[in-house]
């Protein structure tokens, strides 16, 4: 069999792909909510709650689907995800009311929790400790590719064939890619195209090596996370990915689902125009992944500790995002977008790290299940600030909550730091 060089970055371009079906997805509501809106007569608290619904139900799977992966091991668990996602999707496309957006949200939020745990898992399996972080920020913006493409494409959709099209279409990229990846993922040791230079990297550049799901550690007897799943929330590393991310995952969710109404609302864009210009906050996200990745990367090979270097890097991100607050002030739409591009591109720089942090911490066996326990307080974060965003909305303006989300991100990685001290665990 051939081998293919450099494989385990087609590996993280797979993981890429799947991020960018998923956000496209996600976002092909946001950006025909103001259409739908109208349709279904929603205020601002009822959108907040079709939002709500699918904020519930990935809260409540990313946990679960974390523990699945581990279980289920990666390439079975990650089909299972898209195929569900892809499933919810496509089912928008029927929606007659508020009440089934809601549901059908509910529905997708289930499928696409499976995507961030299943991604780290696989990273951690494929790649050396000194490239996580980039590979991390490599899959990770395809999120930030997702909500570049979904604004012009959807737009473009919607106006020629109707939005119920627009979600028709979207929801059919998961089943193509699919096949791509149930005929190409293996573990590292099993791949037929890996050169024995790049699985000699790959185990050498490792502290933690990588088993296969039947392969029994002399030092982890069980398989398991050290002491079972719930126990993993005796960890203190684990309480300071949970806290951190429940109050910094809020803020992309902010940009994510209200951006497009922002915008609608306040700077009077029609949806021609949201399809122009609402992508731009999200390629400057997208380049915030490789910055956060690349610079923690650069200090380890100067000889930083791993877990220095990531908790830097994300301090300085979490600062820079306060720039998101005088974006509201100005009168300009110019400087506002500027403003809210360089919030979210900080806010891909610590995304990048935070989340290869599992894998930086704890055994294989358990990466996927503590990045589920960590995106679980990520989304209990979101979900609690989308329904204030909307009550606040109605009652106020955007002022508050854009000061909300600059201030909360430094809070994040104080506490992050916090639980970045107690280092990395041992003995498994």
């Amino acid at each position: 069999m051939a081998t293919i060089k450099h494989l385990r970055w087609w590996i993280a371009g797979l993981l890429f792909l799947a991020t960018v079906i998923n956000y496209i997805d996600r976002q092909t509501l946001s950006v025909l909510a103001p259409l739908l809106r109208d349709k279904f007569g929603m205020t601002n608290t009822d959108y907040s709650r079709v939002i709500f619904g699918f904020m519930l139900a990935y809260t409540i799977m990313q946990s679960g689907s974390g523990r699945l992966m581990d279980w289920l091991g990666t390439k079975r668990g990650f089909s299972l995800a898209i195929i569900w996602w892809s499933i919810a999707a496509l089912l928008h496309s029927v929606a007659n009311s508020a009440l089934h957006l809601g549901f059908f949200r509910f529905l997708l939020g289930m499928g696409e929790a499976g995507n961030w745990p299943g991604a780290v898992k696989a990273i951690s399996e494929w790649f050396p400790d000194r490239e996580r972080a980039l590979a991390v920020g490599f899959f990770n913006s395809g999120s930030c590719i997702g909500a570049i493409i979904a604004p012009p494409v959807v737009t473009w959709i919607a106006i020629h064939w109707g939005w119920r099209a627009a979600f028709l279409v979207t929801s059919l990229l998961g089943f193509m890619w699919l096949v791509a990846w149930l005929v190409f993922y293996h573990l590292p040791q099993h791949h037929p195209n890996i050169s024995p230079s790049e699985l000699e990297l790959i185990r050498a550049g490792q502290s933690r090596p990588v088993e296969s799901p039947t392969t029994v550690s002399s030092a982890n007897p069980t398989g398991q996370a050290p002491g079972g799943w719930l126990s993993l929330l005796k960890y203190r590393q684990v309480w300071g990915l949970i806290l951190s991310r429940m109050l910094a995952d809020p803020v992309w969710w902010f940009y994510v689902f209200w951006l497009p109404e922002y915008l609608s609302r306040e700077r009077h864009f029609s949806l021609e125009m949201i399809g122009y210009f609402a992508w731009i906050p999200f390629l400057s996200a997208d380049l915030g992944n490789f910055v956060g990745g690349g610079l923690s990367g650069y200090l380890i090979r100067r000889g930083k500790p791993v877990l220095a270097a990531r908790g830097t890097v994300m301090f300085f991100s979490a600062a820079t995002m306060l720039v998101g607050i005088p974006a509201v002030l100005t009168g300009n739409v110019i400087p506002a977008l500027a403003l809210i591009s360089l919030a979210t591109l900080a806010y891909s720089s610590w995304a990048s790290n935070i989340l290869t942090l599992p894998a930086d911490i704890f055994p294989h066996s358990c990466v996927a299940s503590v990045s589920g326990l960590s995106g679980t307080g990520g989304a209990i974060g979101g979900m609690i600030f989308t329904l204030i965003t909307g009550a606040v909305l109605d009652r106020f303006s955007y002022l508050p909550i854009f000061v909300a989300a600059g201030i909360m991100p430094l809070v994040a990685a104080s506490i992050a730091l916090w639980g970045l001290r107690a280092g990395p665990i041992r003995g498994a």
